[in-house]
């Protein structure tokens, strides 16, 4: 801002000085007239500004106070200068830099005030003046905006440099769509500038409007620098056209870039799309729309259309989207005949544009200002382009450049060529092949161009069958439009040959193509070598038959016709046959006489030279076979150096499974070599060939060696067949026959043997690998005379599995395999009877001679005496006790706990009720004691454990209902009765001792039968009653009587014996069936009474 200096402030302070020494009221007075000044003083002159636009003058101007108006101005610069205003500004020169006073006045102010100001350069703004747009146009095919303007560069003499900023905006809203920045420079001089911009929108869719301003920048100015005002706009408008369309038409666009098209219509428009895509629309001015489409890419040969649909019909147009030309690649320019020159290109990337919009080619010779177009068929593939210039006479270099122009860009290549370096003749034509001899022929061909001015270098490329490809070069003189000759040399008689021929310059740039081939048959010649050949005796002796091999091409040199088989001795030479080809054998009866064989071969140029061999064959009794193995498909044969043998060896050979005199193949070496290989195509892997080697001396040939062996070993094929020829209980005798040479397929080298247990029905057996396997047995036989093998150490009556095979170097053969059974041993079936029976008889022997003298010890142990019951006193009882009252009771006892119990089972039973003992009545005859000849329950005794006598026993009730069963009974007896004492005697009425019950199983016991029986019994009664005691006592088993079903019990205890009660001794009474016995009895010693 600008300083401001007032030059009222000294009058305040001299006031404000006097103030302080008068009165306050005339420092009030005062203070109020300097408010006044101040007042008249500021209002004359207020916001001072100033502003240049060309940094030569100032514009200052101002704000005018009230009822002031400033007349003069007066600036202090170098000369203090005093200006006239008029109005509220004033241009004054432009100050140096540094501080300047302007003072103003004014006339009529009341108190002719002056104001100051202090002016700097650094206050001043520095504004250019708006521009003016000269020219503002449009390009509509191109959408395209040029615009020109002047810079007014006269009003600056020195370098300033100028910013531009242009604006433009689009419909009648005027909406923003370009600010663009655009930088130039004054010199001195009005320049008119012009700046273009292409508009993505056509122009025909919309009003374009354009503005400009600018900024100076100059850098010894140090004032405020600023924008100027925008210059007034220009505008240019669609016109609006009844017709409806749509633009751009038939636009050509870069692949991938966006686009916009509009629609002018005086319609609604519903719907946009460009090919099946649908648009979304863009509202333009009025009903106009567009659409915006990013990203096109490459259209068809016809190009896409873009479609908009109103209300009443539908508008289009087609846009081409492709890309600019590739710079042209591979450009190469030469020249085939010296008359023209061929320029060659790739064009490159395809451009995806067709028809008018297509690349096109122009070629410019800058020497000559020369040019060429290219014209070509309407294509767009990366084939390769030419253009034709034709040679100016007297100019050897050119210099071309060949420009490519299309819709979308331009792209060139250049060249420089001496074309009398760039030569590359056409192809030669018309090859024609004569002959001079036999080894030599003329070439002739024919080659367009004007090659007169300088020297050809051709190439003849020469092939013949199974031979190597030779090329011969030749250096010709040019010659104008004319054939040319060459001899071509050292070929071979009687051999088809290929010819073809390719020509260059001699300073060579490269070759031209190859043309036809043309074969030839050369001349026969007479053939250079006699026939291979080799004789064999027939096998009687009387006839010898020659063979020879074939000639090759090059040692026949034509088509051999014959050949001529002679003898000779020392006595003459006899012609014995002439032999037509393609037979290549004779058979002439010469009877064991010695003679030289001589075959010739015939062609139609003459006899070879002939070829000998002897017919005397010398004998060798030291002769042995070997075996050789090939190597590589190849056979390796060796020999040492026999000094006798003047003139070859000779190698024979053929298959050894063919007859005796087989012939094969042959081959002749050198008499001072010791080595060779035999190889040929015939040999087979797994074919047995014998070779014999022959020494030749001067009289005959001698057989050297005889060798058999293999190009390769295989495994045999087939396994050997063998036999068992002898079975016995522990061995078995296998025999097996040789396999055939031709399915052994190597040298024999053993033989595999595999056994092992197995049965022949069994479903699946495992295979005999031996392996980790325990149970395979194998012997390997290596001696391969061996033809048999026993298998010992086997075990009798059992199957074996048997396994052969055969093996060479080359492998193991398959298997053959049989199941075998050996024989039963009859001496150890003999031995496992016998040892059992002798054992037992032994036994028997010992232990009857045990018994007889232990036999006392047995009878004790097993059968002890038993004590006569007659001799018991236990029960035995006054006469006059017996003969009592019956209400006299004895044998009366206490209840007694068992020694031994064992509880078998419980079951629900009835009460056991001590049963009362009466004493006889009357006297028993002793007889009564004896037993019951039926079973007996037996049961348990049992200790009393007596306190005292009680003449009334209450009858004990058992409690509980466990049923107790003794087991420690000792045994039934079966009391021997005697003859003589037999009778029958009711056990119930006998006195004396009697058994204690006879129960019928299964039967009911009715207790008043029980009572009745008890008065007419005199003796011993049981103690319980007996339908309580349980039958099935472990110790007391049925009877074994199937009939009976009377089960004998234990005897019970009596009160006063803890013996077994025996009935006594009575050889009327019944033997027991022993049913109740025990194994313990036999153990048991009974003492006697």
């Amino acid at each position: 801002m600008m300083s401001i200096y007032l030059f009222w402030r000294q009058p305040s302070q001299m006031v404000d000085r006097k103030r302080m020494r008068t009165s306050n009221f005339r420092w009030l007075l005062s203070k109020f007239v300097l408010l006044y000044l101040m007042v008249q003083v500021t209002g004359a002159l207020r916001d001072l500004k100033c502003t240049t636009n060309n940094l030569k003058v100032w514009d200052c101007s101002w704000k005018a106070g009230f009822e002031s108006v400033i007349d003069e101005v007066c600036v202090e610069d170098r000369s203090y200068s005093c200006h006239q205003v008029e109005k509220t500004n004033i241009k004054i020169p432009a100050l140096p830099p540094g501080d300047h006073i302007m003072t103003a006045k004014s006339s009529h102010s009341p108190a002719n005030s002056l104001s100051k100001f202090i002016l700097n350069e650094k206050n001043v703004s520095f504004i250019p003046d708006t521009p003016e747009i000269l020219n503002f146009s449009a390009d509509f095919p191109t959408s395209t905006l040029f615009l020109e303007w002047n810079d007014k560069g006269s009003a600056f003499p020195y370098h300033v440099n100028v910013t531009w900023e242009i604006k433009i905006l689009r419909t009648e809203r005027r909406e923003l769509i370009k600010l663009e920045t655009y930088n130039t420079n004054l010199s001195g001089k009005d320049r008119v500038h012009q700046w273009s911009w292409a508009s993505d929108l056509p122009l025909e869719c919309a009003t374009h409007y354009v503005s400009i301003r600018c900024y100076i920048d100059y850098l010894h100015f140090s004032g405020h620098k600023e924008w100027s005002d925008w210059s007034q706009m220009k505008k240019i408008p669609w016109s609006p056209n009844s017709q409806t369309k749509v633009f751009p038409q038939d636009k050509v666009v870069l692949v991938g870039s966006d686009i916009i098209f509009c629609c002018i219509s005086q319609s609604k428009v519903l719907v946009a799309q460009i090919g099946s895509t649908l648009c979304p629309l863009i509202h333009l001015d009025e009903k106009n729309v567009a659409i915006k489409i990013r990203n096109i890419s490459v259209s068809e040969n016809s190009g896409t259309n873009v479609i908009f649909t109103t209300d009443d019909n539908v508008y289009g147009t087609v846009i081409f989207a492709g890309y600019p030309p590739d710079i042209p690649q591979k450009l190469n320019c030469e020249t085939h005949d010296l008359k023209e020159i061929v320029c060659t290109w790739n064009p490159g990337r395809p451009t995806g544009l067709v028809g008018p919009r297509n690349t096109n080619y122009t070629l410019f010779e800058s020497f000559s200002k020369k040019y060429v177009t290219f014209k070509r068929a309407e294509t767009f593939t990366n084939e390769s382009y030419q253009l034709f210039f034709q040679i100016l006479p007297d100019q050897e270099i050119y210099n071309f450049t060949l420009h490519a122009q299309n819709p979308l860009g331009k792209s060139e290549s250049a060249q420089l060529v001496n074309i009398m370096e760039r030569v590359s003749p056409h192809t030669p034509t018309s090859l024609k092949v004569k002959d001079i001899n036999s080894t030599a022929v003329i070439l002739s061909w024919h080659l367009p161009g004007n090659f007169a001015q300088i020297n050809l270098l051709c190439q003849i490329e020469i092939n013949k069958a199974n031979s190597k490809q030779e090329l011969q070069n030749a250096t010709i003189k040019g010659v104008k439009n004319a054939d040319y000759l060459i001899d071509v040399n050292k070929l071979n008689p009687y051999t088809k040959y290929t010819f073809r021929i390719r020509c260059s310059a001699e300073t060579f740039w490269k070759w031209s193509k190859w043309s036809n081939e043309k074969q030839h048959l050369t001349k026969e010649a007479i053939p250079s070598k006699g026939p291979d050949i080799w004789r064999e005796w027939s096998s009687d002796g009387r006839n010898l038959v020659i063979y020879w091999k074939p000639l090759s091409i090059s040692d026949a040199n034509g088509k051999i016709l014959s050949y001529n088989v002679s003898c000779s001795s020392h006595e003459e030479t006899q012609f014995l046959s002439e032999v037509l080809d393609p037979q290549h054998k004779a058979e002439l009866p010469l009877s064991k006489r010695d003679c030289i064989i001589s075959v010739v071969a015939k062609n139609s140029a003459g006899s070879s030279p002939p070829s000998k061999i002897p017919t005397i064959e010398i004998p060798n009794d030291d002769l042995k076979v070997e075996e050789v193995v090939g190597i590589g498909k190849k056979i390796l044969l060796s020999w040492h150096h026999n000094p006798n043998m003047t003139c070859d060896y000779v190698i024979k050979w053929c298959n050894s499974s063919r007859s005796e005199h087989c012939l094969m193949d042959w081959k002749k070496v050198s008499s001072n070599s010791t080595e060779t290989i035999i190889e040929s195509d015939q040999f087979r892997s797994g074919i047995r060939y014998h070779f014999f080697l022959y020494g030749c001396r001067n009289q005959g040939y001698q057989l050297l060696r005889s060798i058999i062996g293999y190009i390769e070993e295989l495994a045999p094929i087939v396994a050997p067949n063998f036999t068992v020829e002898d079975t016995s209980s522990d061995s078995i005798l296998v025999k097996w026959e040789d396999i055939p040479v031709e399915e052994l397929r190597g040298f024999l080298r053993g033989y595999l043997f595999y056994f092992q247990k197995g049965e022949k029905d069994t479903s699946k057996m495992r295979g005999l690998e031996p392996v980790g396997r325990s149970d395979i047995k194998i012997k390997n036989i290596t001696d391969i005379s061996q033809k048999t093998l026993r298998i010992a150490d086997l075990q009798g009556k059992t199957s074996y599995r048997l396994v052969l095979q055969a093996y060479t170097d080359g492998g193991v053969g398959p298997k053959k395999s049989m199941f075998v059974v050996t024989k039963e041993n009859s001496v150890g079936l003999i031995i496992a009877i016998l040892i059992p029976v002798a054992v037992a008889v032994i036994v028997g022997v010992v232990t009857s001679i045990l018994c007889y003298r232990k036999r006392e010890w047995i009878k004790e142990t097993f059968y002890p005496d038993i004590p006569n019951p007659e001799n018991c006193k236990a029960l035995q009882f006054q006469k006059s006790v017996c003969e009592g009252s019956n209400a006299l009771k004895t044998l009366e006892m206490n209840p007694c706990t068992p020694n031994n119990v064992e509880v078998l089972e419980t079951r629900a039973a009835p009460k056991i009720e001590d049963t009362e003992i009466i004493s006889p009545v009357a006297e028993r005859p002793e007889e009564g004691c004896n037993t019951e000849p039926e079973n007996h329950v037996v049961v348990s005794y049992c200790p009393p454990i007596i306190e005292e006598e009680i003449p009334n026993p209450v009858v004990d009730e058992a409690g509980g209902t466990s049923q107790v069963i003794y087991i420690d009974v000792q045994s039934m007896y079966q009391p021997q009765a005697k003859p003589e004492e037999e009778q029958d005697i009711d056990p119930v009425v006998g006195p004396g001792y009697k058994p204690q019950m006879r129960l019928p199983i299964n039967s009911t016991l009715e207790e008043t039968a029980a009572e009745d029986d008890i008065d007419k019994t005199a003796g011993y009664r049981p103690q319980a009653n007996v339908n309580t005691w349980n039958l099935v006592s472990p110790d007391s088993p049925r009877s074994t009587d199937s009939n009976s079903e009377v089960v004998s019990f234990g005897s019970p205890c009596s009160i006063n014996s803890r013996q077994f009660l025996i009935p006594p001794k009575d050889e009327d009474s019944p033997k027991s069936n022993g049913a109740g016995w025990s194994f313990t009895n036999f153990f048991q010693n009974k003492p006697n009474d």
